[in-house]
């Protein structure tokens, strides 16, 4: 998605630095200092990416969850490319998919999306196979990683089979023979956490869930108890929230996503009323349709009365005339 802001966010060497956080502060109270509502959301696409580019350990405990993985399981993850905190904000940088090296065998691709735009099916094919084309020159087929594409959505996909996280892959639609394990699509729907299975608590996905909706600190710092990962990712997400330059940039794209949101729902509102106006407008013709039925119908029974007006009094002029018959004869 594209926004209007160009300003420049912190470089690396310098994010940490912030006004309102004192560097020397110790971690273990980081969150002691974290009270009342949250100002920026983690489904904010930006938030959500820098913070997980900024703790190596958080974006572990997350990849874990997400794949039912032991975390001792997870060797390595690298952010790749990593989103460069003193470009610009372009159109190409707010594209917030994060492509990520997991074991530097597979390739996980996570994007935040909170915005039903309608396309998501065919944006994350679009993902999926953008990534799967990553060999390069001179190396066989049988190289290429696999690759796993999961989207965060603030909506439901598919609402009349709702799901809170569903996994999607290629198979044969007589016998479900799986035709590669190389490609795999998932959604973590955020709206149905109500949904989630005894394996999704087990490994925490409602965790994190409830971590990316949280509304107040006081929500964020009860998750954080309970798991270490969502700890680190808290404490760099409070960092992050009182950097200046990064706070300028999530207010940004705040403002981006609000309007979006007012774009989205103008459309859908338009949508609606052509929808309720084409309904209308169905509704008259039928109507119409009905009453000139209705008439048709009832000429044809005006003629038939009319026939059977027109027999009757022939047979009563029959009936007459044989009664003056049988007078004359008497």
């Amino acid at each position: 998605m594209a926004s209007e802001n160009h300003s420049t966010i912190a470089s690396s060497e310098h994010a940490e630095h912030t006004d309102l956080l004192p560097e020397t502060l110790a971690s273990e109270d980081l969150l002691a200092n974290a009270t009342g509502p949250v100002e920026f959301s983690m489904t904010n696409d930006y938030l959500f990416k820098t913070f997980l580019q900024r703790n190596n350990k958080a974006l572990k405990g997350l990849i874990a969850s997400l794949l039912h993985l032991p975390v001792e399981q997870i060797r390595s993850v690298e952010v790749i490319p990593a989103l460069d905190e003193g470009d610009s904000l372009t159109e190409k940088t707010l594209i917030m998919d994060l492509l990520v090296s997991f074991n530097n065998d597979r390739i996980i691709n996570l994007e935040m999306q909170v915005i039903n735009e309608h396309n998501w099916t065919d944006r994350s094919l679009t993902y999926l196979c953008r990534t799967f084309n990553h060999l390069n020159k001179g190396e066989l087929y049988s190289q290429v990683r696999p690759v796993i594409q999961i989207g965060f959505l603030d909506f439901t996909l598919f609402p009349e089979t709702p799901e809170f996280y569903a996994t999607y892959r290629m198979l044969n639609i007589k016998n479900h023979t799986l035709y590669s394990s190389k490609i795999t699509l998932s959604v973590v729907d955020l709206t149905r956490k109500d949904l989630a299975t005894e394996e999704d608590k087990q490994y925490h996905i409602d965790y994190w869930t409830s971590f990316f909706k949280a509304e107040t600190w006081e929500d964020i710092k009860t998750l954080a108890k309970q798991n270490e990962y969502i700890k680190e990712a808290a404490e760099t997400v409070f960092k992050l929230t009182r950097d200046q330059q990064i706070r300028r940039q999530l207010e940004a794209r705040e403002d981006f996503l609000r309007r979006e949101r007012e774009k989205q729902w103008r459309m859908e509102t338009l949508t609606a009323e052509k929808a309720e106006a084409e309904q209308r407008a169905e509704k008259a013709e039928n109507d119409k349709a009905v009453a000139e039925q209705r008439v048709e119908k009832a000429k044809v029974e005006i003629a038939e009365l009319k026939r059977q007006a027109e027999a009757s009094a022939s047979k009563i002029a029959e009936l007459m005339a044989e009664v003056a018959a049988l007078k004359a004869t008497k």
